[in-house]
């Protein structure tokens, strides 16, 4: 599904305009986006939940050319679904 997808779905759902709908879905995203660039966690209760981890630094090797590259540390998202999800994918 695309956001494009979504959009649609939840419009004729809730019977909100796509403009409305749209805005909506773009504040959640960049909420969820600002509270995890301030490392903070994003819990969605029955959904799952959004965090950031702390990647250390490591040095690669890249199959095809035989160089190895290194990887600075950094920060990344990691999503862990909830309970209810987990169980409705599995129907």
């Amino acid at each position: 599904m695309t956001k494009k997808q979504l959009i649609e779905q939840v419009s004729r759902k809730a019977h909100l305009t796509k403009k409305a709908t749209n805005d909506v879905v773009e504040t959640f995203l960049s909420e969820v986006g600002r509270s995890l660039s301030k490392g903070e966690k994003v819990v969605l209760s029955g959904f799952g939940t959004f965090r950031v981890i702390r990647m250390k630094g490591k040095t690669v090797k890249i199959p095809n050319t035989e160089k190895f590259v290194t990887i600075k540390s950094h920060r990344s998202p990691r999503f862990t679904p909830g309970k209810k999800l987990k169980r409705q994918v599995l129907k």
